[in-house]
């Protein structure tokens, strides 16, 4: 473990997530224009090697070594944890550590729509990160991300076809690459940044139907959507055996789509990167790395 002692002079930015998608590609793209960063890991085998980035163990629960993995950071890019029952407490403790650790800016990665009453129940967990920092005397910076389109094909099942009690509901769905540029343009020039809400949409609105046409044009494989009632839905994800919870939030994916909760267009990543944002045709004929 590397100790706050150890660790060498840095112009004050932390980076969470970096061992997964979006926090890689956020932590990449920063060491590409070369800036000097903090990777705060749970597993410092797992950090990627990039120059400028040392990497600090920690975990959002363990308020201890969080608060000497931040020490020295005063601007920081909090991933969301994993989805699980406890987010919330896991976010809220992290929160307090840098808060502790003198960490001045988080710039937090929440969902399109957070509210305390949100159909979407892990929409629900975001709003109420984003209140624990707004009330932590940090600033802040809230990036709301649509459905990933990223996400969108993994939705079919073995035979093609995506079940949801989305109705003829639209998304607005971002690809991640985009989430990711914008995440880097405000961690770049935070200042400018601080207290705004951005909505970080895709060009376009989607049904589930729509998006089916359009990975079936695009990939060769036959995708469809079949609509599923609020019942059918619960019935046909019973077999996994996850806890109620999970249930709820996989369900409620759909369910917010088909209350208008993921719908709009929002100017913001154009806004924050000078860039329109990727459509998922687009997203779809893109190399896979």
């Amino acid at each position: 473990m590397t100790s706050a002692a150890e660790l060498p002079d840095f112009p004050g930015l932390g980076v969470t997530g970096s061992t997964g998608g979006l926090g890689g590609m956020v932590a990449r793209e920063l060491a590409a224009l070369g800036s000097t960063q903090r990777l705060l890991v749970r597993d410092p085998a797992r950090a990627p090697e990039l120059d400028g980035a040392t990497p600090a163990v920690c975990s959002y629960t363990d308020t201890a070594a969080a608060r000497q993995a931040l020490d020295g950071v005063k601007v920081l890019f909090m991933v969301s944890a994993a989805e699980t029952q406890d987010r919330v407490q896991q976010h809220t403790a992290f929160i307090d550590a840098a808060a502790g650790a003198g960490v001045q800016h988080v710039v937090y990665t929440s969902f399109y729509g957070a509210a305390p009453d949100a159909t979407f129940t892990l929409a629900r967990d975001h709003y109420a990160t984003e209140e624990h920092i707004r009330s932590s005397g940090m600033d802040f910076t809230f990036l709301r991300d649509n459905l990933y389109l990223d996400f969108l094909p993994l939705l079919a099942g073995d035979d093609g076809v995506i079940r949801g009690p989305a109705g003829d509901g639209a998304f607005s769905g971002v690809a991640r690459e985009d989430v990711a540029r914008c995440a880097v343009a405000v961690l770049r020039d935070p200042a400018i940044h601080k207290g705004a809400t951005y909505n970080l949409t895709g060009p376009e609105e989607l049904t589930l139907a729509q998006a089916a046409d359009i990975i079936t044009q695009s990939t060769g494989r036959t995708v469809s959507y079949q609509p599923e009632t609020l019942e059918e839905a619960y019935a046909s994800r019973a077999s996994y055996g996850a806890p109620p919870w999970q249930v709820d939030a996989w369900v409620s994916t759909y369910t917010a789509i088909a209350a208008g909760d993921m719908a709009g267009i929002s100017p913001d990543v154009h806004g924050l990167t000078g860039e329109d944002p990727i459509s998922l045709r687009e997203f779809l004929a893109r190399p896979v790395l």
